[in-house]
């Protein structure tokens, strides 16, 4: 039986996911840690933001259609910081 976390749950079909966007020389990486192996691309970051969203939207259609639990967490933390070498 799949176990939802209400607090994560918008509405029945819907789920709040976290994702993290990085910038390169190049493009744009979005990732959803949540969800392992989710991720994308994007010229822009309104591109990598459009791509991970499917890309999440089809991986969880895919985990519900194969019975999988869909993983939640309760929160994410974001930091950087310096490391000297």
């Amino acid at each position: 039986m799949l176990e939802i976390k209400p607090q994560r749950v918008i509405d029945m079909n819907t789920y709040r996911m976290s994702v993290i966007v990085e910038k390169d020389k190049d493009r744009y990486f979005a990732f959803c840690p949540e969800l392992q192996g989710c991720y994308t691309h994007g010229d822009t970051y309104e591109e990598a933001i459009e791509n991970i969203e499917d890309a999440i939207r089809l991986h969880i259609e895919d985990r519900l259609k194969s019975g999988e639990e869909i993983p939640l967490s309760e929160s994410i933390s974001l930091t950087s910081m310096e490391v000297a070498v």
